[in-house]
């Protein structure tokens, strides 16, 4: 069990893009797809599916994207606000991609 489902899909993005991994599996949430969608909108993942593991439960496929000789299109990967150390902003702090 995680405790932090955030992290943990962040964590796992950083580690197969840093091993060269083609796709990630992740245990899907409503949030974890909503953070999907943003990256593939913003151009940093190819795509992502949702297919069934067998169980009522389903799985999340994130395709990674590289540039030329499987050079990462994520360079950096942070979590800001943790569980145990919540960061706010207004909106007019927040960085800009």
């Amino acid at each position: 069990m995680v405790n932090d489902s955030i992290a943990d899909l962040l964590t796992r993005i950083r580690n197969a893009q840093t091993a060269r991994h083609e796709s990630v599996t992740i245990e899907t949430s409503i949030m974890k797809k909503s953070i999907a969608q943003i990256l593939l909108d913003e151009g940093y993942i190819s795509a992502f599916d949702e297919v069934e593991n067998g169980n009522k439960n389903k799985n999340l496929v994130i395709t990674l994207k590289y540039v030329k000789k499987k050079k990462k299109v994520i360079t950096g990967l942070k979590r800001i606000s943790k569980p145990g150390r919540r960061i706010y902003a207004s909106c007019e702090e927040l960085p800009k991609v």
